[in-house]
């Protein structure tokens, strides 16, 4: 129960972030925030990681729909074992972070990407994440470890 309680609570926590975002901000104009370490901004990301395949909306809103289908039946399969605790907290934070950004996805048309990390290097200062993005990430990260 636990580890669905995780995936509730980033779907939850995101969810209200990304409507104050949509409420609160103004698109591509940044906010400092938390002593100037982060930007707050606005983006509407049409497609996927780093806005690839936004003139493909359809399909990847289908893979975003396959692919959290596919990592939910691997946590349910997961989740009725015993042990495996780490690969059970990774799912959880991988899913939270999935149902948010592929909800957004079927509901709004694209995913509200909320702050960006002001920091040196532009490369890095110009991606604009959203908590989903960070739960995905390192929810896909512990998840690979475990399985391999």
């Amino acid at each position: 129960m636990l580890y669905i309680l995780i995936g509730v609570f980033i779907f939850w926590l995101d969810y209200v972030l990304k409507n104050a975002a949509e409420k609160h901000l103004t698109e591509h104009v940044d906010q400092p925030a938390f002593h100037n370490m982060l930007l707050l901004t606005k983006y509407h990301n049409e497609g996927a990681v780093l806005n690839i395949g936004s003139r493909k909306k359809a399909i990847v809103r289908y893979l975003a729909v396959i692919l959290t289908i596919v990592m939910t039946v691997v946590f349910l399969v997961t989740i009725g074992k015993r042990g495996n605790r780490l690969l059970k907290a990774g799912l959880a934070m991988l899913l939270g972070g999935a149902f948010s950004n592929t909800y957004d996805r079927l509901n709004r048309g694209y995913v509200v990407d909320y702050f960006r990390l002001n920091v040196p290097g532009e490369s890095i200062k110009k991606l604009i994440f959203n908590i989903s993005d960070f739960f995905i990430l390192i929810g896909a990260m512990i998840t690979a470890v475990k399985m391999i």
